[in-house]
């Protein structure tokens, strides 16, 4: 992919061309450079910074990382190579004269875990590049002025960092949780809000034409294409840095009242000492959050409670003095959930490709869970695993004849193989029973590279 040498182009053959959008964007002089060759980022260049080289490089390779199917003009990553070296010219022309307009993004509805669905807007391959390319210019901007408190999509912060923030305000007892769920945020986000919080650290008015436009772009679905007039899609490369930019003002106004708080993205906890000083906060903040940011609070699904009867960002809390990280009760269903899925979905498969299928969605899960202090949940997931996969085992044998043939084949005698092959009952039952368990113990699935919970749970404690 010729980034540079479209770059190269553009400004060293086409001189008229620079001068021209140079005027249009109201410079008034040639596009300067630092000393070591980088574009300055600050004032009115901020977008010869996003459009600079190196910067664009960096982009490109992040887009092609992440992949992703080909959105509303067909373009797939696989072919954005060759169109860039065609049209990145004509692309750079349009975002330094200001004229760029994004196309539509596609609309996808995907369900929650709790109910209704979440509406996800998933910009072109080309959209993701700029996007890309304008958070790495920004990001470093506001960054500096983003709350220590804020730990969602930020460089070198994470969602541990806030769950265990969270654990060490109960440790000093503050045992009420203000548990505040903002009501599809990413929807409701107020554009002119937004884009004054934005303007406070961007001055080039082509980047903030640009931002708009990006917050404007059409839903596209079966075909049409509806205008937006308020919020950021939520798959956007740039909705988090968005999001953390109208955000920082709650974050402010919480320290300003001298509230202990973790907030992650549109997640956010605060820790009091009582439930008046709870119900107390929950109604200052709302008005603010809803007066002066125009984002909505659904009062169902927020609450002043004990941090044991809530969850944040999928762990929990135990209810003793020094309270200990567990994983929320949601998480562990989802997680089953998955597991049968995978498991149902290989009902005709060998044992080998369920467990190929099912381990990097266990060693995914275990990995962000990670922190958990109550281990035994753990075990008795990995216990509840393994007989699913026993499960499988017998209804794949189907008849007492099979069932008994590899009954012995593990080790069981004749007379309680075949006992045990004829019993009558079902799969699930079988599959937790003595003659199962030892027929397949825990070190026969450890040999086929069954990911174990808690044991990699473990390894990650003392890495």
């Amino acid at each position: 992919m010729q980034i540079e040498d479209a770059t190269t182009q553009t400004s060293a053959s086409r001189p008229e061309l620079s001068e021209r959008i140079s005027r249009k964007a109201g410079l008034g002089a040639e596009i300067g450079t630092a000393a070591d060759g980088q574009t300055k980022a600050e004032g009115l260049w901020q977008m010869e910074a996003v459009v600079e080289r190196s910067n664009l490089w960096r982009a490109y390779e992040r887009v092609m990382r992440n992949k992703g199917a080909a959105e509303v003009d067909g373009l797939s990553v696989h072919e954005f190579k060759s169109w860039l070296q065609q049209h990145w010219p004509s692309v750079k022309a349009a975002l330094l004269a200001g004229d760029y307009l994004p196309a539509a993004i596609r609309k996808v509805d995907i369900p929650k875990p709790n109910g209704g669905v979440r509406t996800l807007g998933i910009p072109t391959v080309v959209d993701r590049l700029i996007q890309q390319a304008l958070l790495q210019v920004l990001q470093p901007e506001f960054e500096p002025e983003f709350s220590e408190h804020s730990s969602g999509f930020r460089p070198g912060r994470n969602a541990w960092q806030a769950v265990q923030r969270a654990q060490s305000y109960i440790g000093e007892g503050r045992r009420w949780v203000v548990d505040l769920d903002l009501e599809k945020f990413f929807d409701r986000v107020n554009h002119d809000i937004l884009m004054s919080r934005i303007a406070r650290k961007v001055k080039d008015a082509r980047v903030l034409k640009l931002i708009r436009r990006y917050l404007e772009a059409g839903l596209m679905s079966e075909g049409g294409v509806s205008a937006r007039t308020e919020g950021t899609p939520q798959d956007g490369t740039l909705s988090p840095l968005l999001s953390n930019i109208l955000l920082t003002d709650l974050d402010r106004e919480l320290e300003r009242r001298g509230q202990r708080f973790c907030r992650y993205a549109d997640d956010c906890n605060l820790y009091v000492k009582s439930e008046a000083a709870g119900q107390h906060a929950m109604a200052a903040i709302t008005d603010y959050l809803e007066r002066k940011l125009k984002l909505r609070v659904n009062r169902d699904k927020s609450a002043v409670a004990r941090p044991w009867q809530r969850k944040f960002l999928g762990y929990s809390v135990t209810w003793h003095k020094q309270a200990r990280l567990k994983i929320a009760d949601s998480s562990l269903k989802r997680l089953k959930d998955r597991v049968r899925e995978i498991v149902v979905g290989n009902a005709s498969r060998n044992l080998d490709q369920t467990i190929a299928a099912l381990n990097p969605v266990l060693r995914g899960w275990v990995s962000y869970y990670r922190l958990t202090e109550v281990k035994g949940v753990l075990q008795e997931l990995d216990g509840w695993i393994r007989r699913k996969l026993r499960c499988l085992l017998w209804r794949q044998w189907k008849r007492p004849a099979t069932r008994n043939k590899r009954l012995q084949a593990r080790g069981l005698d004749e007379t309680r193989a075949w006992k045990s092959a004829s019993n009558g009952r079902g799969p699930w039952w079988n599959a937790g029973t003595s003659h199962m368990n030892a027929a397949y113990p825990k070190h026969f699935f450890d040999v086929l590279g069954l990911v174990s919970l808690l044991d990699t749970q473990q390894r990650f404690q003392h890495v």
